[in-house]
């Protein structure tokens, strides 16, 4: 009977899912998926890897936790793929913190932990960890498996995982992590894949969507990101604010008087690309836009993106390959162009007929430094941990 694992990506309102069948060495996806909580009537979607049909509901009276989405998954499943044998449940879990460096399988004791990294990630630890509940009340004898964002960027070290502050609190664990790298993973791989005579040069990948970071890669590893502690850290993003100078934080506490949950709703919720232009978090709405405050938006999005380019440069001592990722890298080419004219001081050139077809190579032939443009896919780099860690421990 071949295996299976479902992948689950939760977002801040849905959650991507994958079904991939592990029998080979590499997982081959047979259907995909959303669970969208963010309607009045939450909906299932189920298609087939060419993006076909295959199933749709809503639930007219949801639980708490979204267990009943989760059910019709299982169901469906089992329906059209019962021959096969769901060995695992895969999570991306955003924040791992410094105990957890790969793939874990999910005892009541790795969740506790995991838990108590919430201030850490508080708008998306919850929502990673609420599947997980959900499912083990559903299934509690399937194994589940916790993939971590931050695990790709475990082996940063001073200066470039240190902040400024007393020792003391760096020995509690408050340092930066790093995060997108599932993400990061994923497109180092295929970057190795296409281009094998970049891996040993001086990269830099730009997870540009909703979040936002920069990773910084020699060898094929993570050296610097943008990304801290939090994921508040770094480049502009839909709704959060990126870097920022503490003292505006000290600014709205003490003369704004705003509390600290009015001051991380604000960081959060209401500021990025939405607080900058008043108009959407959607840097689609924002291109379409005709308003003074859409373009200031977009503006700051790739001034602050071109400028923190640089920053990964300085650590790497240069740059010689750009590859843009993310649902704004992949798709928006005029964030593409207005990135990469501002990088040409650093020999950035980009193809304008490559660009707007999305080459998968944008750079043009007198550019200094190769620019690509490569979709992610973190669901199957959740596959590919969750089948290794299946197999070796069938192999102990």
């Amino acid at each position: 009977m071949p295996d299976t694992v479902l992948v689950l990506n939760s977002g801040s309102s849905s959650i991507k899912f994958g079904l991939f069948d592990i029998s080979a060495v590499e997982p081959s996806l047979l259907c995909k998926g959303l669970l969208d909580e963010h309607e009045a009537k939450p909906r299932l979607v189920v298609k087939s890897p060419a993006g076909e049909d295959l199933f749709e509901t809503r639930t007219e009276a949801p639980d708490a936790d979204g267990g009943h989405l989760f059910a019709d998954v299982l169901a469906f499943i089992e329906d059209r793929f019962g021959e096969r044998h769901l060995r695992a449940v895969g999570h991306r879990i955003v924040h791992g913190g410094p105990d957890y460096s790969g793939p874990v399988a999910l005892t009541d004791d790795v969740v506790a932990k995991l838990e108590a990294l919430t201030p850490l990630a508080p708008l998306h630890q919850p929502r990673c960890l609420a599947p997980i509940r959900a499912l083990a009340a559903i299934r509690p004898a399937l194994t589940q498996i916790a993939c971590f964002d931050t695990a790709f960027h475990h082996g940063l070290a001073p200066p470039a995982s240190r902040f400024a502050i007393p020792r003391r609190y760096e020995e509690r664990g408050v340092r930066r992590y790093g995060f997108h790298g599932l993400s990061f993973e994923y497109v180092a791989r295929r970057l190795a894949e296409i281009a094998p005579e970049l891996v040993a040069k001086r990269s830099v990948i730009a997870h540009l969507g909703n979040g936002a970071s920069l990773c910084a890669l020699h060898h094929g590893r993570s050296v610097d990101t943008t990304m801290g502690l939090t994921p508040l850290d770094g480049l502009v993003m839909g709704t959060r604010c990126g870097t920022i100078d503490p003292g505006v934080l000290l600014y709205l506490q003490q003369h704004e008087k705003m509390s600290i949950e009015d001051i991380q709703h604000l960081l959060y919720h209401q500021s990025g690309l939405v607080g900058v232009s008043g108009i959407s978090a959607d840097m689609r709405t924002l291109l379409a836009s005709g308003e003074i405050a859409a373009r200031e938006a977009v503006d700051l999005f790739t001034f602050r993106a071109a400028q923190q380019v640089a920053m990964m440069a300085t650590t790497l001592g240069g740059l010689d390959c750009l590859v843009f990722t993310g649902g704004i890298g992949e798709h928006a080419k005029e964030i593409r162009s207005a990135i990469g004219e501002r990088l040409g001081w650093l020999g950035v050139r980009i193809d304008a007929t490559a660009n707007d077809d999305a080459h998968e190579r944008i750079s043009s032939s007198d550019s200094a430094v190769d620019v690509l443009v490569i979709p992610t896919d973190e669901e199957l780099t959740i596959a590919r941990h969750c089948a290794a860690l299946i197999r070796d421990r069938h192999a102990t």
